[in-house]
């Protein structure tokens, strides 16, 4: 085994300019195929932080919301009828939609997703906004996502300074109670949270009350949420959907994988990251094989089997990706740190996906490498002697 690897090993450093090259461009396919991965992963978790903030076992949406950007309203009165169901313990209302908020430093309107709560109930699983839900309350109080995109203006920083922060959303003149933290995503780039009377004060000409957008259901200890749904969907009209967490979750992930280019963009990314690092091993190995074909047609007149051969082109493939994949890897890491600092997103390298690129990395160099034993065939001991 070590006598193939010191031929593979020997031939790849033969030429080193070249060998630096080849790794050049196999790390390149690496980040390629990290950063796709990274950004289709922190799609679908920034846009359901939300959802898995939300303290409900059970959701209620109108049938024909597909996400929580898109999301139509329905009446409140299918909430109440649900609370009617035995092992539901407490129902609570929910209202989103998008305002424009004026930077008060530069006076410029961006979009803003704004969510309307009952100050009176726990509905988020967000420490800030529980301490602070008496301040929202007040009229015209809102709490604020530090970590919101800088364009809605240095709002963190001054509040913290202690400054009163008064500025206008819907041209409805608002003021910052208090600091949360949740996160941007791919469909808002920040948030503010109010209760549910002050949300309508927002939106006056736009929603009316009893109208909501998310109805959250808490189940009694013990009830099987999944079991409920199915009943619930039975006897309630088929103007609202039923769904339990996941398929919340689910249904998001669902409509930016399927019903928006984005996700279909980072999967093409990934392929082409991949066929990049295929052709570029193929090359170097090709080329390798070329130059040293009367070697290998000598190995064969000394009695080595094809297998053999075979197993060296394998073991350079086998090599290059391990060579190539660490600095890919490295350089993947502060590319994810950047992004992350400069986005809000949450991208982060994960064990699983460390792991399923450097899968990918093997299979494409030993697909590579499967091609190019083809050149190894043609050796023949009669050419050299």
């Amino acid at each position: 085994m070590k006598f193939p690897f010191i031929i593979a090993w020997l031939q790849l450093t033969h030429k080193r300019t070249r060998l630096l090259i080849a790794l050049a461009g196999i790390a390149f396919a690496v980040i390629l195929m990290f950063m796709q991965l990274g950004f289709s992963d922190g799609l679908y978790d920034s846009n359901i932080r939300v959802h898995t903030k939300l303290k409900s076992d059970i959701f209620l949406i109108n049938s024909t919301s597909v996400a929580l950007n898109t999301l139509k309203t329905f009446s409140q009165r299918r909430l109440y009828q649900a609370q009617s169901f035995d092992g539901v313990e407490s129902v609570n209302s929910l209202y989103l939609d998008f305002g424009f908020w004026t930077n008060p430093q530069n006076y410029t309107s961006r979009q803003i997703f704004i969510i309307g709560i009952n100050p009176d109930e726990d509905v988020l699983d967000l420490p800030e906004v529980q301490e602070n839900a008496d301040r929202i309350k007040i009229p015209d109080v809102v709490l604020f996502d530090r970590n919101s995109r800088p364009e809605f203006g240095l709002i963190a920083s001054e509040f913290e300074k202690r400054t009163t922060i008064s500025t206008e959303v819907n041209n409805r003149q608002i003021t910052v109670g208090a600091l949360f933290e949740l996160g941007t995503s791919f469909a808002a780039n920040g948030t503010l949270i109010t209760s549910d009377l002050n949300f309508l004060r927002i939106f006056s000409n736009k929603r009316q009350k009893g109208l909501i957008d998310i109805g959250i259901i808490r189940l009694k200890p013990g009830v099987n949420a999944e079991n409920l749904v199915q009943i619930m969907k039975k006897e309630l009209p088929q103007d609202v959907r039923f769904l339990s967490k996941q398929e919340f979750i689910q249904l998001e992930k669902d409509y930016w994988r399927s019903s928006t280019p984005i996700g279909f963009i980072f999967t093409v990314g990934t392929i082409m990251g991949f066929m990049v690092g295929a052709v570029i091993v193929y090359q170097i190995l090709y080329s390798n094989v070329s130059e040293h074909l009367a070697e290998y047609a000598t190995l064969k007149a000394m009695g080595y089997k094809s297998s053999f051969l075979y197993g060296i082109v394998f073991q350079e493939a086998i090599i290059l990706s391990i060579l190539g994949y660490i600095p890919g890897f490295a350089l993947s890491l502060g590319l994810y740190d950047m992004t992350h600092n400069a986005t809000l997103l949450p991208i982060y390298m994960t064990f699983s996906r460390a792991s399923t690129v450097g899968i990918l990395t093997i299979l494409m160099c030993a697909i590579s490498g499967a091609i190019a034993i083809r050149k190894v065939q043609s050796a023949d001991p009669a050419d050299i002697f």
